[in-house]
C-alpha cells in the first residue's frame, strides 16, 4: 500500500523451521535471519525447530503470489508432493487475508478452515502482522508453523532430502553457494522487491529512484545471462526459481500496474529467451496461473487500480515460442531428471496458461 514515500517491505516473519534434526539445528549456531534465508542456517532467538515428518504439514501457497509461487515450484522440482500437501487459496483477499474460495464450500479440504487467518490464530490468537503466504501449517493442530518464505525453499532442499524424488536436482550446489548468495540478494532487493518499490512509491522522487534501481538490475541480468544458460552456469538453481516468479509476472502486471515500463520483458532479447526457457521446463511454466496473477494484483491493489478492472491482455501464446538457449549448453537438471506430470488435482485451470489450452 502507498502509505509513505519509499515502499519498505515488512520482513518480520515466523522464523520457526522444519528440520531433519532439531537438536543439531538448535546447537549449530548457524547464521539466522536476513531477507534471503540461510542455507544450513541455525535458529533465531525464540524460534522453534519442528521435526521433518512426511504427511504432517500442509503448504498453503496462492498461485497468484510470487513469494508463494517459488515454494510451489521447488516442491515440484524436488518431488515433495507426497511428503507435503498443497493448499491453494484464491487470488483475491480482503484485510483478513487469504481465503480458500477455490475449494468446495470455500473450505480447505485438509485443514477444514475458510481463511488462512484461522490457522494463524490457532497458534497466535493475537497475531499482529499480516496473514501472508506461503505458510506451512501443522495439520494435526491446524496451527501455522512458519511463513518465513526466504527460508522455506532452502529447507525443502536441505532438510527434506530423505523425501526428495529420485533424480531431484541440486538447487543449492555446494560449489556455487558462496557466489550465489549475493546474486540472490541483488535479485531480491532490486528485482523481486524492486518492482514493488516502483508500484507502491508514494512520491515521484521515490518512484524515479526505484525505477532506476530496477532497470540497472535488469540490464545486469541481461548481460549476465548473455553467455550462460542459467544464473549460476549450466544448471538450474534456487536463484533461477527466485528470478522466474518475477519475470513471469512482468509483462502481465508489473510493466503497467507497477509502472515498470521502460520496456517489456519481451523487448529484452536475453531475459525474454531465458524466461521462456524456464517456462518450458517442467516444474516452472506448469505451475503458472496467469488469470490468478492478474486478478490478484488488479483487484486487491485498490489504491493503485481503484476500478478493479483486470486487463484482457497481453497475448501469452509467445511463452511457447522457441527460445534457442540450448545453444549455450548446459542441462536444466544437471545429473538429475525432470519431474513427472503435475499431480492430479494440482493442475492449473485450462485456459489460464498456454500450456493448458482451454
Amino acid at each position: 500500500m502507498t502509505t509513505g514515500t519509499e515502499f519498505t517491505r515488512d520482513t518480520q516473519y515466523i522464523e520457526d523451521r522444519i528440520v531433519a534434526d532439531p537438536e543439531a539445528v538448535r546447537a549449530s549456531g548457524g547464521p539466522v535471519g536476513g531477507s534471503i534465508g540461510n542455507p544450513y542456517g541455525g535458529l533465531s532467538e525464540g524460534a522453534q525447530a519442528w521435526p521433518v515428518e512426511a504427511g504432517r504439514y500442509r503448504l498453503v501457497a496462492a498461485r497468484a503470489c510470487p513469494w508463494a509461487h517459488r515454494t510451489i515450484i521447488v516442491r515440484r522440482l524436488l518431488g515433495l508432493e507426497d511428503a507435503i500437501s498443497l493448499g491453494t487459496p484464491g487470488p483475491t483477499h480482503d484485510v483478513r487475508s487469504w481465503t480458500f474460495d477455490l475449494d468446495e464450500g470455500g473450505v480447505d479440504p485438509v485443514l477444514g478452515t475458510q481463511r488462512l487467518q484461522e490457522n494463524y490464530f490457532k497458534r497466535f490468537p493475537d497475531y499482529p502482522r499480516g496473514i501472508t503466504v506461503p505458510a506451512i501449517v501443522d495439520v494435526p493442530t491446524g496451527a501455522v508453523v512458519t511463513n518465513n518464505y526466504p527460508q522455506i525453499t532452502l529447507d525443502f532442499s536441505t532438510e527434506w532430502k530423505a523425501f526428495h524424488r529420485e533424480g531431484a536436482p541440486d538447487l543449492l550446489p555446494a560449489d556455487k553457494l558462496e557466489e550465489m548468495q549475493p546474486v540472490i540478494k541483488r535479485i531480491f532487493t532490486e528485482v523481486n522487491n524492486g518492482v514493488y518499490r516502483c508500484g507502491f512509491a508514494g512520491s515521484q522522487e521515490a518512484y524515479q529512484a526505484a525505477y532506476d534501481r530496477l532497470w540497472a538490475a535488469m540490464d545486469w541480468l541481461e548481460e549476465r545471462l548473455a553467455g550462460q544458460r542459467y544464473l549460476m552456469g549450466d544448471t538450474i538453481t534456487e536463484a533461477d526459481v527466485r528470478l522466474f516468479t518475477t519475470l513471469v509476472r512482468f509483462d502481465p502486471v508489473y510493466h503497467g500496474h507497477f509502472k515498470c515500463n521502460r520496456n517489456k520483458l519481451t523487448e529484452m532479447p536475453v531475459l525474454w529467451a531465458y524466461a521462456r526457457d524456464l517456462f518450458q521446463t517442467p516444474g516452472f511454466g506448469d505451475t503458472v496461473d496467469f488469470d490468478q496473477i492478474k486478478k490478484h494484483y488488479y483487484v486487491v491493489h485498490e489504491d493503485i487500480n481503484p476500478t478493479g478492472i483486470v486487463p484482457a491482455g497481453p497475448d501469452l501464446s509467445n511463452w511457447l515460442e522457441p527460445h534457442g538457449r540450448g545453444a549455450l549448453g548446459g542441462s536444466p537438471f544437471g545429473a538429475g531428471t525432470a519431474p513427472g506430470p503435475v499431480r492430479p488435482g494440482e493442475e492449473v485451470v485450462p485456459g489460464s496458461n498456454p500450456l493448458y489450452p482451454a
